[in-house]
């Protein structure tokens, strides 16, 4: 039986108050980080590769079903308004489309062949990198994809939560963080869905670090999209070049972003001590 399949450490759930429920699930989420933990040098093996290829003009693509596919596209759609890169520089794609981002599409996930028909919609090439994201580690949909992307050369990497599964055979960057029963018995959205979460944060923070979206410790190409990132900008320029609120705000809105206004700022300084 697979692990994610293996009965809940707990029983009778529908006789338990509402505390005990809570600190049951509380209790199984604390053992998550450390089974991640475990998973680094796989997680570091799959991210110099993906930056290696990123930066010569490579893509990072990932694939899944249910949860798993929703996390993709979940992180993918993130990185654009956090690092301030192109859409489609990172694509999540779901079994089922865009319809079951929000409903299940039923045996979507058991079509073999139409994750690279999907993928091909986007011309994935060699310079790209494909995760496929799947808690079992069974899904045909994923299974299919990373088996022909690999055969075209590109680099193919994998999040799952069994060990030794179909899914991280079919790859050359295995990432497997086993977390064992879920509180309930298969709720794999449950400790699997935080894992998942967990590492995809890890792989597409580190990854925009290394591609030099990060300065310091600060996002420095975020897109301004609303008053609460506007701020955050102003106070960022204002600390970086140690100037006035109204100054800030001017070179934000004349250059678009932190690191411009920065550059800016610094660049009419000089000029004017020179």
């Amino acid at each position: 039986m697979l692990t994610t399949e293996s009965a809940s450490h707990y029983d009778h759930l529908d006789e338990m108050s509402v505390r005990q429920l809570l600190e049951g699930i509380n209790n199984e989420d604390k053992t998550v980080p450390l089974a991640v933990g475990k998973a680094l040098p796989q997680i570091e093996a799959l991210v110099t590769g993906i930056v290696a290829r990123m930066k010569q003009g490579g893509r990072l693509f990932y694939i899944g079903a249910g949860t798993s596919g929703r996390l993709g596209i979940l992180d993918a759609s993130e990185c654009p308004p956090t690092y301030g890169v192109p859409f489609g520089l990172v694509v999540g794609l779901i079994a089922g489309g865009d319809t079951a981002i929000r409903k299940a599409v039923e045996n979507a996930e058991d079509d073999i062949e139409q994750a690279w028909i999907d993928l091909q919609e986007y011309d994935i090439n060699e310079l790209d990198s494909l995760i496929g994201i799947a808690a079992s580690g069974t899904t045909p949909y994923v299974i299919g994809g990373l088996r022909e992307a690999r055969k075209n050369g590109i680099l193919t990497g994998c999040v799952v939560c069994n060990a030794g599964s179909p899914i991280a055979a079919e790859v050359e960057f295995p990432v497997e963080v086993v977390v064992g029963p879920e509180f309930v018995t298969g709720s794999t959205r449950m400790k699997s869905g935080t894992a998942q979460k967990l590492v995809l944060n890890m792989i597409s923070t580190t990854t925009m670090i290394q591609l030099g979206r990060v300065k310091g410790n600060r996002m420095v190409d975020m897109q301004l999209s609303n008053n609460k990132l506007v701020n955050r900008a102003v106070n960022m320029v204002m600390e970086e070049l140690g100037t006035t609120r109204e100054i800030a705000e001017d070179l934000l809105a004349h250059n678009g972003s932190v690191r411009k206004a920065v550059e800016a700022g610094r660049n009419k300084k000089a000029s004017i001590i020179g």
